[in-house]
C-alpha cells in the first residue's frame, strides 16, 4: 500500500511538472526577474548597446534559457527526475519575455524619464513652466528637486529617504497602470486564442528556437548543421569583441553601413540613407518567416526608396515628409487590426453567442472564461478612460486614443502570430501624432496634448510589445500541454514584478551614473526630451487639420486593405500587406539584407529539396540565431565584470 501511495505522489508530481506552472518554475523566475532587468538597462540604457528588446525574440531570455537547460543537465545527471520539465523551462522563458517587454526599449525605458523631464529642465527660456505645468498631474510625476539633483546628476543613491520617497506614489501609480492595461491584453488573448491557434493554426515563427531548445536541446545542439553555424558566427563576433578591445586586431563587420552617400545625382540623392548588413541572427530568424512575408519586407523596403526617387522626378520632394512613410505605416497597421477582427468574425459570433447564453463553445481550457475575459476587458477600457481623464484628456479623445492602439496592438499581434517579423516599430506613427494632424493641435487643446506626452512612452514604438509575448506563451503551451489558465496567472505575476523591477533597476543606476550624464543618451536626449519638445511645439504653434498627412494615412490604410483583398483572390499573390506595414521602419533599414538573403536561401531550399531540406537547414538557421545570442550574451556579460562596452552583435 506504501508504494502504491508513494508511486501516485510521483505520478502527481509528473503531472503538476507537465503543466508548467509550478513553484519551482515561478520561483526560478521571479529570482531572474530582477537581474534580467538589470542587465537589460545596463545595456540599453547605460552603454547604448545590444538592445536586446528591439528585436522580435530577445536574445537576453534566450541566453538565460541556455544556461538553464545546461544546469538542468546537470541536475537530471546527479538527481534524475528532479530536472526541469520541457513545460516548466517554456514558463520560465514566458515570463522572462514579458518582464522584459515592460522592461524595454519602448516601454518603462521611456516612460520613468518623462516623470521628472518637465520640472528638471524647465528655464526661462523654454517657457515650460507658463506653457503647460498647470496640465501635468503632480501625483502622477516626480518634481522634486533634491531627488531629480541626484537622479541626473547621479553619485547618489536611490536608498536615502530623500531621493526614494518622491518616487513611491507615481511609480505605485503608473505599476499599477500598467497591470490592467496588460490585463486587457489578456482578456484579448483568450478571446483570440482558440481562432489564432487551434482553428487558424497559425505558425508563430517568433517561438520556433525556445520550443525546440526547451522539447530537444541534445538533439539541436549535436546536429551538424547547426555546429557549423554557430561556431562561424562565434568566431565573427569574438574577433570583433577583440578588435574593439584592441584595434589593430582584424574585424568582419556585418553591422549596418549607410550606403546611401553613394548616390549623389538627382533623381537617386533622394534616396536618402539606406544600410545594408549582414546580422547572423536576422538571416536566421528571417529564414522561419513564410516567403511571400520574406519577400515582402525587403520588396516594400525598396518600394520606399522607389517612392523618394518618382517624388524627386515629379517636383512632390518639396511637400515636407513626402512620401510620409511614417503616415501610410500607421494607416496599414490599423489596417491590419481591423483585417485581423475581420478574419476571426466567425469565432467572435461564436463568443457573442456563449455571452448570451450558457450553451456555445466550450471556454473551460481557455486562459479566462469568455465571460471572465469580456468583463476584464470592459473594466480595463474603463480604467483607461478614468486614468486619461485624470490625466486630462476629454472622454472622445480617449475613446479614440483607446481603440487605435487596441488596433495596432491587435495587429503587431496577429503579425507576429501568423508571420514572425525579426522586427517591427513604427516609430512615432501611434494615436497621439494620428489626432494631432487628423484633428489638429489647435481643436485638441494644452490639457490633451499634456496628456498625450504622459501616453508617449507606450506609443512611441511598438518593437517589444507584451501581448504578442503573451499570446506566443499561449502558443507554446498549446504545443505543449502547459495548463492555460496557470500561465495567465504567471503572466500576471511577470509584469507586476516585471514592471517593479524596471523601475528598481533603472533608478538604481540613474541615482549611480546620472541621467543627465553618463547616461546622456538617450534617457534625456530623447525619451526626455522628445515629448516635451513635442508638446512645446505643439502649444507654440498649434495647427488645424493636416490635409496632406491624413490622406497618406488613409492612403497606407486602403492600400494594406487592397493587398489583402488580392491575396484572399489570388493564391500566387506575392505582396503581403504585414510586408508593406513594417518595411518602412527604423528597424527595416537594418534588416532588409538580411532578409533578402534569407528570402534567397529559403527559396532555393524549397524549390530544389521540398519540405525535406527545410528540415534538415533549419538547424543551420538556428545555428545563425543561437551564435549571434550566446556569444553576444556571453561577451555583455564580460562586459559586465569589466564595466565598459564590448562589441554589440546588434543592431
Amino acid at each position: 500500500m506504501d508504494a502504491e501511495v508513494f508511486q501516485k505522489v510521483l505520478v502527481e508530481k509528473r503531472d503538476r511538472r507537465l503543466k508548467g506552472v509550478t513553484w519551482r518554475s515561478l520561483l526560478i523566475s521571479l529570482i531572474l526577474i530582477p537581474f534580467n532587468a538589470f542587465w537589460i538597462m545596463q545595456m540599453e540604457l547605460v552603454w547604448y548597446s545590444g538592445h536586446p528588446t528591439t528585436i522580435s525574440l530577445f536574445f537576453n531570455v534566450i541566453y538565460i534559457m541556455t544556461i538553464l537547460i545546461g544546469l538542468n543537465w546537470v541536475v537530471k545527471k546527479a538527481f534524475p527526475g528532479r530536472e526541469l520539465s520541457p513545460q516548466e523551462m517554456l514558463v520560465i522563458y514566458v515570463m522572462l519575455s514579458l518582464a522584459s517587454a515592460v522592461a524595454g526599449h519602448d516601454f518603462i525605458q521611456v516612460l520613468l524619464p518623462a516623470l521628472g523631464h518637465a520640472f528638471w529642465f524647465a528655464s526661462p527660456e523654454n517657457q515650460w513652466q507658463s506653457l503647460f505645468h498647470r496640465y501635468i498631474p503632480k501625483w502622477l510625476t516626480v518634481s522634486d528637486m533634491t531627488a531629480l539633483r541626484g537622479y541626473y546628476e547621479g553619485g547618489s543613491s536611490l536608498y536615502l529617504l530623500r531621493n526614494l520617497l518622491p518616487w513611491i506614489l507615481p511609480v505605485s501609480i503608473w505599476i499599477a497602470f500598467i497591470s490592467v492595461l496588460f490585463l486587457g491584453f489578456l482578456a484579448i488573448n483568450s478571446l483570440l486564442r482558440k481562432e489564432w491557434i487551434e482553428n487558424e493554426k497559425l505558425s508563430y515563427p517568433v517561438v520556433a528556437l525556445p520550443l525546440q531548445l526547451a522539447r530537444s536541446p541534445s538533439s539541436l545542439f549535436s546536429d551538424r548543421m547547426f555546429r557549423i553555424a554557430f561556431l562561424l558566427v562565434a568566431v565573427i563576433d569574438i574577433m570583433n569583441t577583440i578588435h574593439v578591445l584592441y584595434p589593430p586586431f582584424p574585424a568582419i563587420n556585418v553591422r549596418r553601413r549607410d550606403i546611401g552617400y553613394l548616390f549623389t545625382e538627382r533623381p537617386w540623392s533622394a534616396i536618402g540613407g539606406t544600410g545594408i548588413s549582414f546580422y547572423p541572427c536576422a538571416i536566421g530568424l528571417g529564414f522561419f518567416m513564410p516567403v511571400d512575408l520574406i519577400f515582402s519586407c525587403w520588396f516594400f523596403y525598396l518600394f520606399w526608396k522607389f517612392e523618394r526617387v518618382i517624388g524627386a522626378i515629379g517636383g512632390w520632394e518639396g511637400l515636407p515628409g513626402f512620401p510620409y512613410i511614417d503616415r501610410q505605416t500607421s494607416g496599414a497597421y490599423m489596417a491590419l487590426g481591423i483585417i485581423a477582427i475581420w478574419l476571426s468574425r466567425s469565432h467572435i459570433r461564436t463568443i457573442w453567442k456563449k455571452l448570451i447564453s450558457k450553451n456555445g463553445v466550450d471556454d473551460s481550457k481557455e486562459p479566462m472564461g469568455y465571460r471572465s475575459a469580456t468583463g476584464i476587458i470592459a473594466f480595463s477600457f474603463l480604467f483607461f478612460m478614468a486614468f486619461s481623464f485624470m490625466i486630462g484628456m476629454s472622454i472622445p479623445i480617449a475613446l479614440i486614443f483607446y481603440i487605435v492602439y487596441m488596433l495596432i496592438s491587435i495587429s503587431i499581434t496577429r503579425m507576429r502570430a501568423e508571420l514572425g517579423p525579426p522586427a517591427h516599430d513604427l516609430h512615432f506613427a501611434g494615436p497621439d501624432q494620428l489626432m494631432a494632424y487628423a484633428i489638429g493641435t489647435k481643436h485638441l487643446g494644452p490639457r490633451n496634448l499634456t496628456a498625450f506626452s504622459y501616453y508617449f512612452w507606450f506609443n512611441r514604438a511598438y518593437r517589444g510589445h507584451p501581448m504578442a509575448h503573451s499570446l506566443e506563451g499561449f502558443k507554446l503551451a498549446e504545443r505543449t500541454g502547459i495548463d492555460n489558465k496557470g500561465l495567465a496567472l504567471a503572466q500576471i505575476v511577470a509584469v507586476v514584478i516585471g514592471s517593479m523591477a524596471a523601475f528598481w533597476a533603472l533608478l538604481h543606476l540613474c541615482y549611480i551614473h546620472g541621467a543627465g550624464t553618463k547616461m546622456y543618451w538617450p534617457i534625456t536626449s530623447a525619451f526626455g526630451w522628445e515629448p516635451f519638445n513635442r508638446l512645446t511645439g505643439w502649444l507654440q504653434n498649434p495647427s488645424g487639420f493636416r490635409a496632406q498627412e491624413t490622406i497618406f494615412t488613409i492612403i497606407g490604410f486602403l492600400f494594406a486593405i487592397f493587398l489583402m483583398a488580392m491575396r484572399i483572390r489570388f493564391i500566387s499573390w506575392p505582396f503581403h500587406p504585414v510586408g508593406f506595414a513594417v518595411s518602412g521602419s527604423w528597424s527595416m533599414d537594418h534588416i532588409w539584407l538580411p532578409l533578402f538573403l534569407a528570402w534567397l536561401a529559403k527559396t532555393i531550399t524549397m524549390r530544389y529539396g521540398g519540405i525535406g531540406a527545410y528540415r534538415k537547414a533549419s538547424p543551420f538557421f538556428f545555428g545563425l540565431i543561437m551564435g549571434d545570442f550566446i556569444t553576444g550574451g556571453s561577451i555583455s556579460m564580460l562586459a559586465l565584470l569589466l564595466g565598459r562596452p564590448l562589441y554589440p552583435f546588434w543592431p
